[in-house]
């Protein structure tokens, strides 16, 4: 197992996920992709892509998304744990496949939340698209 994939959500429970990601590569000396799927910006049809004022807040909460993720990989990184940090923008489930495609990713490592029958409804759960649409294994960490 040479490459590990830890999407983060920013959602307050990625430091279990980092722990458990930096146990399992630490044991087969794995190197820990981190993945953020930052979402896509807004089509604003017939118009440029919204005022300034939320261009400006968007591309700062990006930034603050990046540097959250490196200071992430850096904590593994100081654990002894080969880790690089990718904040990609796009569709979560579609983006975390070509992902794991183009990484060569050996294992993925989601945390799960528990949602009522309403939400799964209407947002669906990535943990669940992945487990559809992907033949590598993955860990699923529950959360709640």
């Amino acid at each position: 197992m040479k490459n590990i994939l830890l999407p983060i959500d920013f959602k307050g429970s990625e430091q279990l996920l980092l722990d458990k990601a930096y146990e399992i590569a630490e044991k087969f000396k794995s190197k820990v992709w981190l993945i953020h799927v930052a979402a896509p910006d807004p089509d604003y049809i017939g118009y440029d892509a919204g005022p300034q004022s939320i261009r400006d807040s968007r591309a700062e909460e990006l930034r603050e998304e990046h540097k959250q993720i490196q200071t992430y990989a850096r904590s593994l990184t100081q654990k002894g744990i080969e880790t690089d940090a990718l904040l990609i923008q796009g569709t979560t489930v579609d983006t975390l496949l070509e992902k794991t495609e183009a990484l060569n990713i050996d294992l993925m490592v989601i945390g799960r939340q528990s949602h009522g029958l309403f939400y799964k409804a209407i947002f669906g759960s990535v943990a669940d698209s992945l487990v559809k649409k992907t033949s590598i294994p993955i860990l699923i960490v529950p959360l709640d």
